[in-house]
């Protein structure tokens, strides 16, 4: 049976994950259930990884990671089904300890010149952790931003005066 042609599915993004090393190896751990290993399409590179899973449930899900943070040897990587999760491992090119597996750019540099608004600089802190953060983090922001245009401001004094 052919894979069915990956352009027209839709995918569940999976942000949801953990994550353990050694200086060898990195090893990623999904929680999900129902995948079967013949539904799996990887595609390992040198600094980026791209998984399919086909039809777990009814749907499509997708774990990507498009610049990781050091080089990884594709040929040793690979993808095992456990009952409920999936791990994920990948070698990596040179021994040592990653502080991450997304390679960071600087998406907020320093302005050189002052800034004529002193809140841009932490709209631009917010935007980015907004950008970067998990679901929970994005929900906390997205509430914090709406209660602050609502006028529903978290003072702790306000009603205790």
């Amino acid at each position: 049976m052919e894979a069915p042609a990956t352009s027209a599915l839709k995918y569940i993004t999976l942000g949801s994950f953990s994550w353990d090393q050694d200086s060898d190896k990195i090893k990623i751990y999904v929680s999900l259930e129902g995948v079967e290993q013949d539904k799996i399409e990887t595609v390992f590179k040198p600094i980026s990884v791209d998984i399919k899973f086909h039809d777990v449930q009814g749907k499509n899900f997708r774990y990507t990671i498009p610049k990781l943070n050091k080089e990884i040897v594709p040929e040793k990587s690979k993808v095992v089904v456990k009952p409920n999760k999936v791990l994920i491992t990948f070698f990596k090119a040179s021994k040592g300890n990653w502080l991450d597996l997304h390679l960071k750019e600087d998406k907020v540099k320093p302005n050189l010149v002052k800034e004529k608004d002193p809140m841009a600089g932490i709209m631009d802190l917010m935007k980015n952790m907004y950008e970067e953060g998990d679901d929970d983090m994005k929900r906390t922001i997205a509430k914090a931003w709406s209660d602050a245009r609502s006028g529903k401001t978290a003072d702790p004094l306000q009603g205790h005066r």
